[in-house]
């Protein structure tokens, strides 16, 4: 959840190292820090609460020479976000300096220990106890500080992601990782270290992807050197890095989320293209061609997920019920792996994350890889830790999403599940070969008729200045918009701080009712044929208690459109793809009420992008 970013090189690494954390902001927010170590063998170390900003700022007419830095951007864990807990921390001796991501479990035990060895702590978190700790293996044990990192994580239980730099060094960064993701640059003569590719975008096209449990030293003049911590060496595996420069930026738009949103005709399409065959009326998804026949005979698939993802599975499972037949569960990923889940060998599982580093999903999917079951993925991020834990998956290609309200990731696993949904009825033959050559054809529109959605959502302004004041909001839907209405209301909460609820249309009655009053809005999702009536009747329950209604109607629509105080048209197409469409203007809802209250939009309060911790 926090960012990192780390340089060794010719180069002055403090602009490098300031111009990655403005690229990981979104990663975490709560403060910044970074640590240089300058020709005379100074170790500069700057930090401070609130954004980059504020560090650039702070870090002003100091002593910022150094070809070699570390940097950190926090999402607070463990202790308060201030100047002290800030990283990077420094060892007892001050010849030390790390930067960590993830939470280390055990560090109160380990912290008791050090104490009564005489250490001495200034701030509230687990990282200045684990550089603390690395320093006492170093001094006792007589090792260098890549032996003294090695040993020193086999008494830590938790996450991490960590990149140390050491007085007397300057040619030498430490670093390893378990659970929080972390990628290598090479460069002609220099590396870059961060907690994802966003930093090392146009610095360098070869990477490498540290696995579970590795540490790696980086040298300059010499080879990447790793070891796992228990001692075995490994063989740097170098990729070519598939992200561009043009993606991470805002393009004209005033923010990340507002331009991913827009981007989602083209997403959706990418997610799509050479999967979809309208012309021959098939699918082809190549990922999971030969676990095809463990899919169709699987006792149950199992969707995990969290948040954003954990609503498009719920859609995918309405979707592969209805169209192939089989049996869907969908859990939380946070509490599955808790629980004692009933996993059987023949059950498939099927982890959703956008960034393919989700903690919880993570630790789901090795509970049902040791239950014996076949286990998918479907993510965004090439190389992600879920891509590689998985026995095979799906990549959505929706690029990168710098917003941490997910918007393009969603419609785009949508549309993976709902390719997948098709295609086992195809091969199973649960829906006549005609019905599937049609629902092909109109998926083949949705891009399409995402552009109009969004062409068409200019009364979006309007209805975000009448809702800017509201305290709380109910979201409503049936059938497959039920995951719609949940995820409109998660998006509400996210960004604009308004307490809001997604139920079930028909769960209204069952409790919600009693808040309606005047001040209450009511956004219904009221695309669906099959239950329409019923919808209907649910507006006039509203109504009749002088709710605001304001719906998400397919055009055409009469009787809704009616008794609503405001309407979004959404373009005709299948009741299943509805939730392509209909999210469409509740994202918007969503950031312009977040807008006009004067949010921060792409950085929301206490959130952050990529959920890496429990």
């Amino acid at each position: 959840m926090c960012g990192i970013v780390a340089y060794i090189g010719k180069k002055e690494a403090y602009p490098i190292l300031i111009n990655g954390l403005k690229r990981l902001e979104y990663r975490g927010y709560d403060s910044a820090g970074v640590a240089m170590l300058n020709a005379k063998n100074e170790l500069n170390v700057y930090k401070t609460k609130g954004k980059v900003s504020d560090l650039v700022s702070f870090a002003s007419g100091k002593d910022i020479s150094g070809n070699i830095g570390i940097a950190h951007t926090r999402w607070a864990t463990h202790g308060e976000p201030n100047d002290i807990n800030a990283h990077p921390h420094l060892s007892r001796s001050g010849n030390l300096a790390l930067i960590h991501n993830g939470i280390i479990e055990n560090y109160l035990t380990i912290k008791k220990e050090l104490e009564n060895r005489g250490y001495k702590f200034k701030s509230s978190t687990d990282t200045e106890v684990l550089v603390n700790l690395i320093e006492e293996v170093q001094l006792t044990q007589n090792v260098d500080l890549f032996e003294a990192t090695r040993i020193a994580l086999n008494h830590v239980n938790g996450a991490y992601a960590i990149v140390l730099i050491e007085k007397g060094h300057p040619d030498t960064l430490i670093a390893a990782r378990k659970g929080s993701p972390m990628v290598i640059g090479i460069g002609k003569g220099e590396y870059f270290i961060a907690s994802d590719a966003t930093p090392i975008v146009g610095q360098t096209s070869q990477v490498v992807y540290i696995e579970n449990e590795e540490v790696v030293k980086v040298k300059l003049g010499e080879d990447l050197k790793l070891k796992t911590i228990d001692d075995v060496e490994m063989t740097p595996y170098i990729q070519e890095l598939q992200l561009n420069l043009e993606s991470i930026e805002k393009g004209g738009f005033e923010h990340f989320m507002l331009k991913e949103i827009y981007e989602q005709p083209t997403t959706v399409r990418d997610t799509m293209r050479g999967r979809l065959h309208p012309e021959s009326g098939t699918i082809r998804l190549g990922g999971i061609f030969d676990y095809e026949k463990k899919i169709l005979n699987a006792r149950n698939i199992i969707i995990v997920a969290c948040g954003t993802s954990w609503h498009a599975g719920l859609v995918g499972s309405y979707l592969i019920e209805l169209y192939a037949g089989i049996r869907v569960k969908v859990e939380y990923a946070s509490e599955f792996r808790y629980r004692t889940p009933v996993i059987f060998p023949d059950d498939v599982v099927i982890a959703i994350s956008q960034s393919g580093e989700t903690a919880d999903t993570l630790a789901a999917i090795e509970i049902a890889k040791e239950k014996g079951a076949t286990v998918l993925g479907i993510c965004n991020v090439i190389g992600s830790s879920i891509s590689r834990a998985t026995d095979a998956g799906i990549y959505t290609h929706a690029g990168p999403e710098i917003g941490v309200a997910s918007t393009k990731a969603f419609t785009a696993q949508v549309a993976v599940l709902t390719m997948m949904a098709i295609h086992l009825a195809e091969l199973n033959g649960h829906l006549p070969k005609s019905r599937v050559a049609e629902l092909i054809h109109e998926l083949d529109l949705i891009p399409e008729k995402i552009q109009t959605t969004l062409e068409r959502s200019t009364i979006v302004k309007e209805i975000a200045e009448e809702m800017k004041e509201c305290h709380n909001a109910i979201y409503l839907g049936r059938l497959q918009n039920f995951p719609v209405a949940l995820e409109g209301a998660l998006k509400l909460k996210e960004i604009s701080y308004i307490h809001a609820e997604g139920y079930p249309a028909a769960e209204m009655k069952h409790g919600p009712i009693a808040l309606i009053d005047k001040d209450m809005p009511v956004i219904f999702i009221a695309t669906n044929k099959s239950t329409y009536e019923k919808v209907v009747s649910n507006v006039q329950e509203v109504k009749a208690r002088h709710g605001k209604i304001i719906s998400v109607v397919t055009e055409g629509d009469v009787l809704v459109k009616e008794m609503s105080d405001y309407v979004i048209e959404i373009p005709d197409t299948e009741c299943t793809y509805a939730p392509l469409l209909a999210t469409i203007p509740l994202q918007l809802l969503a950031y312009y009420i977040a807008v006009k209250r004067g949010c921060n939009v792409d950085q929301p309060r206490n959130l952050a992008k990529s959920v890496t911790v429990e």
